[in-house]
């Protein structure tokens, strides 16, 4: 038996649809917000605030066109699905649009070497996908049930929108195209999540049905079943690069874990240092300090292959280290 929503369908609809007598205060509004919450969401990427992205997080209207989409999707209302679209379409591109500007009077290059910001949003995983997932699903239920509508600043912080565009725009700038295409499939799969668990709880909830009661004579009408297929299609798509990606990413923290093992052995016998450990174009970048000489290196790579791992897959900077007491005479 489904769930039974506490909002009405005139409710849903005036909540998320962008038609009526106030379309054009709903479209000011839009535009207005989302402008703004892109220069907050770039201007916080650029100085590497979490605080002001959260921020944009909050302002970012982008959600209810997404949301407009789903439900068009659930209704087969084809005005107002395509009109979703559109802004979802135009949003996603003038967010990307200021970010590249932005980027443009940025002194230093913004990508994810040196802003963590960036970092954390062009290389999404699987767990990216689930937690989109969660978070769609909450923003449905808040949109059938009255009595959780609260939850919604919440749900605007945690789904990430406009600040993976603004990225998508300040590393397309910075001429770091693959980081700027990864920051696409963050929010390309925000979306994705969005629009499948909410059509999966309008279905739950029956809401499907009490449109097709209420439909008015001569209303222009989609196919529900194919658009729900297109949904499907979509979320398939964007799994099937997260899943690469995670199983790429695993593999590496498990290869960086053998490297770290087998230096840390290594690095102390000779009273050295291990300072950094990360991953760069498929080889193991590694950073020990210490002083002269250097601890024997066939004994490094003998400990590595111990471990399974190729001593040519990882790139060694040895940093030899002085110390010099100020305080004491010159000799």
């Amino acid at each position: 038996m489904p769930l039974t929503p506490t909002n009405t369908l005139d409710h849903m609809r005036g909540a998320v649809f962008f038609d009526g007598p106030t379309v054009r205060t709903k479209l000011t509004r839009f535009w207005v917000l989302l402008v703004l919450a892109a220069i907050i969401a770039a201007a916080g990427v650029v100085a590497d605030s979490t605080a002001t992205v959260i921020g944009a997080m909050i302002v970012a209207p982008l959600m209810t066109p997404i949301m407009g989409t789903m439900l068009g999707v659930v209704l087969g209302d084809r005005g107002n699905l395509l009109r979703s679209i559109g802004l979802v379409l135009a949003g996603a591109a003038a967010a990307i649009a200021i970010g590249y500007l932005i980027g443009l009077l940025s002194i230093n290059e913004v990508v994810a070497a040196t802003n963590p910001q960036v970092a954390g949003r062009v290389n999404p995983r699987l767990i990216d996908l689930l937690a989109a997932l969660a978070t769609g699903a909450v923003g449905s239920v808040a949109l059938v049930r009255s009595d959780i509508s609260d939850t919604l600043p919440g749900v605007a912080i945690a789904i990430s929108l406009v600040p993976p565009l603004t990225v998508v725009g300040l590393t397309a700038e910075s001429g770091a195209w693959s980081e700027s295409a990864g920051a696409l499939l963050l929010f390309t799969t925000n979306v994705a999540a969005i629009l499948l668990t909410g059509t999966v709880v309008m279905a739950l909830y029956g809401v499907h049905r009490a449109a097709l009661a209420e439909a008015a004579p001569g209303t222009e009408r989609v196919n529900r079943r194919n658009a729900v297929l297109v949904v499907i299609a979509l979320f398939v798509l964007v799994a099937i690069p997260l899943t690469g990606a995670s199983i790429r990413i695993g593999g590496d923290t498990l290869r960086e874990s053998r490297v770290r093992s087998a230096l840390t052995g290594w690095a102390e016998a000779g009273d050295w240092e291990l300072v950094a450990l990360s991953t760069r174009g498929g080889e193991v970048e590694v950073t020990a300090i210490g002083a002269l000489p250097a601890p024997d290196l066939d004994d490094l790579r003998a400990r590595l292959e111990a471990e399974g791992v190729d001593p040519a897959d990882v790139d060694l900077n040895l940093v030899p280290r002085e110390q010099i007491d100020l305080g004491d005479p010159e000799p």
